[in-house]
């Protein structure tokens, strides 16, 4: 079992002594606080924070990260707070630890409960990127020690692992962590599938490896008379992902391990290409099946060139060439950039995109209209199929697949989005539904004043796209239900020979108080909305003078037909501009048009309020 000493051993090859006695007193803290508490195993507690610690440890995170992860249960399951931990240790590790524990509040549903947590977390990540590093770590051993669990709650955690924290650790670029993440919970969820892809697996590999091993060295011959020095690997198919292939792709297992994958890890980006060239040489490439990801890394700042080429007898040969630094900001991803430190010491590719993503992730939460929301907007954009697209200036964007040039409005700025009217691909018309491909160069046309259309949700990807829309919808909404309200009210003040700015605002409040709504901004837009009535409110603000008749009718209220979504127009008899029309107000739709003949309306005419 993993002891504090070694552990603290383990630290001298990267960290000071002075930082190590810090990461022991953090240990000491956490030991004592977790005193009496034991695991599902019946392990001591502590046990798992030093194997979460121990994990970050071997990706070289630094001292207070590796605190944070000692820490990370400490407010959660002991009642100790934050600010206690700030004043023991530091502001930072207090704001770690926070970011990765869970809120106590109560709520209606465990799925709810799960968002609101999330969510939370998303904040703490923004502000500081190891949050999500300790929250990984802390989920793997969780998923490492997971027999001890009744069988509901195990599927229930390696569901989560599957949906949520496999597709950000692959995000992050963290690969070795997503493979086993995905591993775990494949068997979590699907003992019997991965138990009998596992056997296939074993049978295979027997019959496969004559055919590895002369592929990797007629490659390592062809390299050494290019004069390349090069490190050959062949690559293992992990179970989860010949799983997701067979189930997505429609293959069968023999279609997917007939497929030979080697890796080349050479010594520069030039070599790279040489490499590249090399092997083209050796073997016929396949038409379409190269991908530079070199020149342009992928979202999480993965770099790597990909070729499929026709090997011996017709056999596909998967290949990846990359240098050691793509290898591992590959296999370690955000983690990277604390490993292998570039001279100018700034952030690395993959450190860059994740603060972007983390910048995304902010605005999404911002447009959200709740924490369930949020959470289905974000799996929407943890897809890992991307496109690349440039704006007409030649910037790079990365999309989701099957992404619309709206969700590049959205990608490229909110204000863009919103007021998009048409767009260009390639210099062409084209219409806003058409999905873009990689290469395309998309030109946003906009118009001062345009709106979002709200057929729009129907095809857009990106969960910007998706809650940037709804967001301007409900404030178009707002604003023109205030409007129609207030047109709604001083049509029916006219009747008591009186205006909004005539009434007396101890009236107004205690009007507001009865019906509990904060102000009038949001009363005029109950009444624009027909959930309050015109003529009710308006009788509530004024005393009446004795010569008025409460029900006296005042004309018709002009409609322009712009109103848009707090006038509608009825389905049964569908007016069109020019027709004579009578209109009704209906709760939470605001005033619904009928043509005048419309039979419908022969029962509420006889009640003209």
């Amino acid at each position: 079992m993993l002891t504090i000493e070694t552990f603290a051993t383990d630290l001298r090859s990267y960290l000071e002594p002075s930082q190590i006695a810090q990461v022991k007193k953090a240990y000491s803290f956490a030991d004592e606080a977790h005193q009496g508490q034991t695991r599902k195993s019946g392990e001591p507690y502590i046990s798992h924070p030093l194997a979460v610690a121990s994990i970050l440890a071997d990706m070289h995170m630094d001292h207070q990260c590796l605190m944070a992860a000692l820490l990370h249960d400490v407010i959660e399951d002991t009642g100790i707070p934050k600010h206690t931990l700030g004043k023991e240790f530091d502001d930072q590790v207090a704001e770690l630890v926070d970011g990765v524990s869970k809120l106590s509040s109560m709520f209606e549903s465990r799925a709810e409960a799960q968002a609101e947590n999330f969510q939370k977390m998303t904040l703490a990540m923004a502000k500081d990127i190891r949050v999500i590093l300790v929250k990984l770590a802390d989920r793997l051993h969780n998923m490492r020690t997971l027999d001890f669990l009744e069988p509901d709650r195990r599927r229930r955690i390696a569901r989560e692992t599957l949906e949520i924290y496999a597709p950000i650790a692959n995000r992050l670029g963290m690969n070795n962590i997503r493979i086993e993440f995905e591993e775990l919970g494949f068997k979590a969820l699907y003992p019997l599938r991965s138990s009998m892809i596992e056997r296939a697996v074993k049978k295979a590999r027997g019959n496969r490896k004559e055919v590895v091993s002369n592929v990797r060295q007629s490659i390592s011959t062809c390299l050494e008379r290019e004069g390349i020095e090069a490190k050959v690997f062949g690559r293992e198919k992990h179970l989860y992902s010949i799983y997701d292939k067979m189930k997505t792709k429609r293959l069968s297992f023999h279609e997917i391990m007939d497929v030979y994958a080697f890796r080349i890890i050479v010594d520069s980006v030039d070599t790279c290409y040489r490499t590249l060239g090399a092997v083209h040489n050796l073997y016929k490439p396949v038409a379409g099946r190269f991908k530079d990801y070199v020149a342009i890394p992928k979202a999480n700042g993965y770099q790597s060139l990909h070729t499929t080429l026709f090997g011996m007898h017709g056999l596909p040969i998967e290949i990846q060439i990359r240098t050691p630094e793509m290898e591992l900001v590959a296999n370690n991803g955000i983690a990277g950039h604390w490993l292998y430190k570039t001279s100018d010491d700034s952030d690395s590719g993959s450190h860059k995109r994740a603060r972007e993503w983390m910048q995304g992730l902010l605005e999404l939460q911002q447009s959200a209209g709740n924490s369930l929301e949020f959470i289905e907007n974000m799996k929407i954009d943890l897809f890992p199929d991307e496109v690349y697209v440039f704006t007409p200036r030649g910037e790079i964007y990365e999309l989701p697949h099957g992404s619309t040039p709206v969700d590049f409005g959205y990608a490229v700025h909110t204000d863009i989005g919103n007021t998009c009217v048409a767009c260009r691909i390639d210099r062409r018309l084209a219409p806003l539904s058409a999905s873009l491909e990689s290469g395309q160069t998309v030109q946003i046309i906009t118009a001062p004043g345009a709106l979002p259309n709200p057929a729009w949700l129907g095809f857009v990807t990106t969960g910007k796209a998706r809650s940037s829309i709804r967001h301007a919808l409900k404030n178009q909404q707002h604003s023109e239900s205030v409007t129609l309200g207030k047109r709604l009210l001083e049509r029916t003040l006219q009747t008591y020979q009186k205006s909004l700015a005539d009434i007396d605002p101890d009236k107004l409040k205690k009007v507001l108080e009865d019906r509990r709504i904060p102000d009038l901004q949001s009363l005029l837009a109950e009444v624009g909305l027909g959930n309050q009535m015109a003529h009710v409110i308006a009788a509530r603000l004024v005393t009446l003078p004795d010569n008025i008749d409460e029900n006296e009718y005042h004309g018709p209220l002009a409609i322009m037909g712009t109103e848009g979504m707090v006038v509608t127009y009825a389905r049964c008899c569908k007016p069109i501009a020019g027709d004579p029309i009578i209109g009704h107000i209906s709760a939470g739709r605001g005033i619904v048009i009928h043509a005048e003949t419309c039979k419908n309306m022969q029962d509420l005419r006889k009640k003209p309020e």
